[in-house]
């Protein structure tokens, strides 16, 4: 399933490419977008872009009302294969996110590190991006490799470009676009069954849609491991987590993190 290569690389690098590892998911994924699209939650965050183009459609953390998300974050292997490439005892679930940009869509996702907008922190964390329909290697996500051990958090900005959090002195992400030949940058082209999985601490971007003739649909799930604490972003992270009662640097857990791998056997919900 997961080989030592396999972990040392995405140690090393904080990102790394599964081949095809979800193909027995896809169309269980597909319906269960389809309702989401059909039916989104509050929490919807759809971006129409000024220029008229196509719109970009995101939703999270929406496991515990779609039976299909459900039944992928349980039954796959998708839980194992985190807390190997973690190394981590136990893989705790953290959210999922529905990303569709329509063809011609020109939003385009900026380079950030998702753990600056996280209610939780660790080193122990993968983000499994996995895309439902065919991606060319100009139109897929991107990583900078070991950005992740740079030690930095860079500040969280919204997609209009304004800071997420007040006050917030953190450093600016770099210009990365401008300055290519100084950053070593990972991407693959991908099918519907692979995923491409990063640290929460990986730089990452992704493009627009405006090349394709297609949808590019993609279901993201996010983990984190051992050490995973609480950090209280006072109701403003993404997702915000407001009804979360934990204090800051308290252990991540409670229903809406349940633990899916543990100790070589997994803990599975009953689906009804």
């Amino acid at each position: 399933m997961i080989d030592e290569k396999q972990i040392e690389f995405f140690s090393k690098n904080g990102a790394i490419f599964l081949k095809g590892y979800f193909t027995d998911w896809i169309e269980v994924l597909r319906s269960g977008i389809e309702k989401l699209i059909n039916n989104p939650s509050p929490r919807e965050r759809s971006y129409t872009p000024k220029d008229g183009t196509a719109p970009f459609f995101q939703d999270l953390c929406n496991w515990q009302r779609i039976p299909e998300f459900e039944e992928f974050i349980f039954n796959s292997d998708i839980g194992e294969i985190a807390s190997k490439l973690m190394q981590s005892n136990v893989s705790r679930f953290f959210h999922d996110h529905v990303l569709v940009k329509e063809p011609g869509s020109s939003i385009v996702t900026p380079w950030h590190q998702d753990q600056s907008y996280y209610c939780t922190s660790g080193n122990q964390t993968i983000s499994f991006w996995i895309p439902l329909d065919n991606i060319s290697l100009n139109n897929t996500l991107s990583c900078i490799s070991g950005s992740h051990n740079w030690g930095k958090l860079h500040k969280p900005k919204r997609f209009d470009g304004t800071d997420l959090f007040e006050n917030d002195n953190s450093e600016d992400v770099p210009d990365i676009d401008n300055n290519l030949d100084k950053y070593e940058i990972l991407s693959w082209p991908m099918e519907p069954g692979d995923a491409i999985g990063f640290n929460f601490k990986t730089l990452h971007g992704a493009p627009a849609n405006t090349g394709s003739k297609f949808r590019r649909r993609v279901f993201s799930a996010r983990w984190v491991g051992d050490d995973a604490v609480f950090v209280d972003r006072k109701g403003k992270g993404s997702p915000p987590f407001d009804h979360i009662t934990l204090k800051d640097g308290d252990k991540l857990e409670g229903d809406d993190f349940p633990i899916v791998y543990e100790n070589s056997k997994y803990i599975k919900q009953k689906i009804i």
